[in-house]
């Protein structure tokens, strides 16, 4: 938990009323009833240990992405795993781009390394440019954070490009970490899980998070071939970190492929009416693959629309970014009216 400072992240609708929260970038559908229910009927066993090794959900993950078993670590939410594998894999620099998740940086940080980033630019619609491969050669880092599709920007890597790094990474013995955790949502984009047998440095962060709406039980995996890195991380969490409703609920979860579907069906009818909107109102939209926009507008309009009970995330922490720059969800169809309607009377 946070103990007196400030949250640098979306999601946190407690301290005020919040009626309407696009700052946290979650199913527009919420939890499908079946997982509701898998962690109920979990609480009912609540007198017991959660099963330390995870098992029934680590099969269950296995079969749903076709990976050996012995390549799956699960962990207290996406943010949890990341903190283990900075712990675990010694990195003493980093790479990432600028802006993206804050985390990673904080991470290696907090365990005696330096992140680089490489800056990405309006212009390009924050895409890297060509030179990126190079950037990353004359840098020569432990490891390479990337985020695809990336957050803030909600942009999905190129295929070519990443097919680059990886190259790259292997040649250089360089760690590559790719979070995946919006991957489920967005419109395109394939995992990189093919590659992981031929390259036991590509280490790839999932979550239910974001495809099932389960912010709340917090419950992310890592896919890696590398099992004594696997190892390390395991022994620097403690045993019992992912509780018994959230391993009930994410076995569940991997069953509901069509309440997905239907998730990423409805984002993408959302997700362009949101910024042809958006344009409308003189606002600049960053293109996006995902359920959720970044844009820029009026600093005023974060309190604005506060006033009104709508939260939006505040980018203005984003290395690269600054005041005036927000991201926003895509949310049902009632939901994106009301706030559209909202920031029109503040605009």
């Amino acid at each position: 938990m946070y103990y007196q400072t400030k949250n640098p992240h979306g999601g946190d609708i407690y301290g005020e009323a919040v009626e309407l929260d696009y700052s946290a970038n979650t199913n527009p559908l919420g939890v499908p009833p079946a997982v509701i229910a898998a962690a109920a009927e979990a609480l009912t066993r609540a007198d017991r240990y959660p099963d330390p090794y995870c098992r029934a959900l680590v099969k269950a993950i296995a079969a749903a992405e076709e990976v050996p078993a012995g390549s799956i670590l699960c962990g207290n939410g996406a943010s949890g795993l990341i903190f283990s594998f900075c712990a675990a894999a010694k990195i003493r620099k980093a790479a990432a781009l600028a802006p993206t998740f804050s985390e990673y940086a904080a991470a290696v940080k907090l365990f005696g390394g330096e992140t680089v980033l490489y800056p990405l630019c309006q212009d390009r619609g924050f895409l890297p440019d060509e030179d990126f491969p190079d950037w990353l050669r004359a840098e020569r880092p432990d490891a390479v954070f990337l985020c695809n599709p990336n957050n803030p920007t909600g942009r999905l890597l190129p295929p070519a490009l990443i097919i680059e790094v990886i190259t790259l990474c292997k040649q250089i013995n360089t760690r590559l970490f790719v979070d995946e955790c919006f991957l489920e949502l967005a419109s395109g984009g394939e995992s990189l899980k093919g590659c992981l047998a031929d390259f036991p440095g590509l280490f790839l962060l999932r979550a239910f998070t974001k495809s099932y709406g389960m912010a709340g039980l917090r419950l992310g995996y890592c896919l890696s071939a590398d099992k004594a890195l696997l190892g390390r991380m395991a022994a620097l969490t403690p045993p019992w970190d992912v509780s018994a409703p959230a391993q009930a609920a994410g076995a569940a979860a991997l069953g509901e492929g069509g309440f997905l579907r239907k998730a990423v069906s409805l984002i993408e009818r959302e997700r362009p009416r949101l910024r042809a909107a958006l344009e409308a109102m003189g606002l600049w939209v960053c293109p996006s693959d995902v359920n959720y926009l970044l844009f820029r507008g009026p600093e005023s309009l974060l309190g604005d629309l506060r006033k009104k009970g709508i939260a939006l995330r505040d980018c203005a922490n984003f290395p690269g970014l600054g005041p005036g720059w927000y991201r926003m969800a895509v949310r049902t169809e009632e939901e994106n009216d009301r706030l559209l309607a909202a920031m029109k009377e503040c605009l």
